[in-house]
């Protein structure tokens, strides 16, 4: 099976996938980096997202992946690092965050002080692709080293050692929510240095193209039902009647994947998205929301059978 079998199932533009096949050519892994290539565990569906992340990525440029929860924005980072075969640096950003995260500290080896190297120096010395999970949580002290990184100059000052340059292969791709705790709003300077993709809500063929992928053997009937029970969460969430907390995809394909061991699939969907939220209240609106579509008396033959 082809590695780009998912983007040609998808009509992805033939030129771009040539283009990101020559990009592996010519770019090769390190074997200090080569552990960091890793197939995601999801395949991305979207095929106008798909080429316009493909082609910022082609003409050098970074990305900010815009959107509410199970958008996909991880998923899509992870799979952009898949498709041009670059390793992957994620980088979690948190109130704890600063520069010597990203960058590095100093450390004491052998009887000398040495650079220990962030993920940010890491990346960009391997040509890989940073994950900049949550950038919108990231406070003045770690968005400071970012500005040099993502912008023409694609470099790195290291205070007390030297400056690096970016390999031409590193690519940044930032990933954010909107109305999070602890998030604000982006710098006008920050937010230049990125092209930005507003992730589009999954919707019905997105979501079939992910379970068909990944549960072949699931009666058609059943995967509609889990398919309906995101689907109608989903709805809820954008009319406030929920929060995000049970609009939970990974939780969701776990839940069908626990299925195959025998346990129920209600019960496996009470641990996958119900249990996700604490709020009595809120819990009962997901529990009537999974009732409608997951039978408490289904068992593994409903949704894989013979």
């Amino acid at each position: 099976m082809s590695e780009f079998d998912f983007l040609e199932e998808q009509g992805v533009s033939a030129a771009l996938i040539k283009a990101a096949e020559e990009f592996r050519q010519e770019y090769g892994v390190s074997e200090e980096a080569k552990h960091r290539r890793i197939k995601p565990a999801l395949p991305f569906y979207g095929k106008e997202t798909l080429e316009m992340a493909m082609a910022a990525v082609l003409e050098q440029e970074n990305l900010l992946l815009a959107g509410p929860k199970a958008t996909g924005k991880n998923v899509l980072a992870e799979n952009l690092a898949y498709i041009f075969g670059r390793p992957v640096y994620n980088v979690s950003f948190h109130v704890n965050t600063n520069s010597g995260d990203l960058i590095g500290t100093d450390t004491f080896v052998d009887n000398q002080v040495k650079l220990r190297k962030g993920s940010i120096y890491q990346c960009a010395e391997e040509g890989g692709f940073g994950i900049l999970d949550e950038i919108n949580m990231a406070k003045n002290d770690a968005v400071s080293v970012l500005h040099a990184t993502l912008d023409y100059r694609r470099s790195i000052d290291v205070p007390g050692y030297d400056k690096i340059d970016l390999h031409p292969a590193a690519r940044f791709i930032g990933t954010m929510n909107y109305g999070y705790a602890g998030t604000k709003e982006l710098n006008e300077a920050l937010v230049s240095r990125f092209l930005v993709i507003d992730m589009p809500a999954q919707n019905e063929e997105t979501l079939g193209f992910i379970f068909n992928r990944m549960f072949p053997d699931a009666k058609k009937e059943a995967v509609e039902q889990f398919m309906g029970v995101f689907l109608d969460l989903q709805q809820k969430s954008m009319n406030s009647e929920i929060s995000t907390k049970p609009l939970d995809l990974r939780g969701l394909l776990a839940a069908m994947k626990i299925v195959r061991t025998g346990i129920s699939p209600w019960q496996a969907v009470r641990m996958g998205i119900v249990n996700k939220t604490f709020d009595v209240f809120e819990k009962e609106i997901v529990e009537d929301v999974v009732r409608t579509r997951i039978p408490q008396g289904w068992t593994r033959e409903d949704v894989y059978g013979e």
